[in-house]
């Protein structure tokens, strides 16, 4: 059987899963923080028919090997990591990072032990009826001076934030609408450092807690989960957890969304470019069909 069949097949492969990417891609082009794939490419082993050789002192020159190659696979489907832009939305609660970093997110309000985060570059928060911080149900997490007992009613230390450090203790980000009967919230404000304040009916402003941001050596090796979010791999590294602004850390925009990172027109190209190669492999299997019937003629 023809070796180019083969190969026409495993680039039809490969093209048919670069669209798969490009189309996502495509479909995800409104997606709040969404960061494109791009398909690359590697060939397959290649048969040697006859190996090299070298030359032969005051006789023949040097031959190289005969190789034909075996086709082509998909090396590898790398997230782009690039920034989006930043869209204003006026909103109190969207936040965009400008830079390197993460939110960190989770679906436990106090997450221990060998629990895994979960990383956004989507700052479209909500608080729910407890006043939590969440992100499509999942606590934003940060260091917290509120807490909720077992039975939902709020535990307030009113004390300084701490820095954060790498075994800091991190919990969900609550803004309550009560402190107690005597102190109502009023109004609440988030800074660039991702610093919480909040100030209550007694006139008291109080610091309520502190996002914390995630940076990792390799952001392109996080896995995605779904839900505008990522896991740690392990050819992410760990993550450096700090302060927005702070030694390389991103500043937190208040009032802004990121956007998808997405190309329209360089996905369009390409697009053209992968369905012209499909429909080249495509006239090579057809190309071989032909050859091999015309070989089945020799017996007529």
């Amino acid at each position: 059987m023809l070796r180019s069949m083969y190969s026409g097949v495993s680039g039809m492969r490969s093209y048919q899963t670069k669209m798969d990417v490009i189309g996502n891609n495509i479909a995800n082009v409104g997606t709040t923080a969404f960061k494109s794939g791009a398909a690359q490419f590697q060939d397959l082993l290649s048969e040697t028919l006859s190996t090299g050789q070298a030359p032969i002192d005051g006789g023949l020159g040097g031959i190289n090997s005969k190789q034909v190659g075996l086709g082509v696979s998909v090396g590898k489907i790398s997230t782009v990591m690039s920034n989006g832009a930043l869209q204003p939305t006026g909103r109190d609660l969207d936040f965009a990072i400008e830079g390197n970093g993460f939110f960190i997110v989770s679906d436990a309000m106090d997450p221990a032990g060998d629990f895994a985060f979960r990383y956004t570059r989507d700052g479209s928060f909500q608080r729910d009826s407890n006043g939590t911080l969440n992100l499509n149900g999942m606590s934003v997490m940060g260091i917290s001076n509120v807490t909720l007992s077992d039975d939902n009613s709020v535990v307030f230390t009113d004390s300084p934030i701490p820095a954060i450090a790498e075994d800091s203790d991190f919990s969900a980000i609550i803004i309550p609408d009560k402190l107690d009967e005597n102190r109502e919230l009023v109004s609440y404000t988030i800074d660039g450092t991702g610093l919480i304040k909040a100030r209550y009916s007694n006139g008291e402003e109080y610091e309520m807690g502190q996002l914390v941001v995630a940076r990792f050596s390799n952001p392109g090796g996080l896995d995605k989960k779904g839900g505008n979010t990522y896991a740690a791999s392990q050819n992410s590294g760990v993550p450096n957890l700090g302060t927005s602004g702070v030694n390389g850390f991103g500043i937190i925009r208040k009032g802004y969304l990121e956007m998808s990172n997405v190309d329209l027109a360089n996905e369009f190209t390409e697009m053209i470019i992968t369905s012209r190669s499909y429909q080249a492999n495509s006239r090579t299997i057809t190309t071989s069909d032909e050859m091999l019937q015309e070989l089945l003629n020799l017996k007529r």
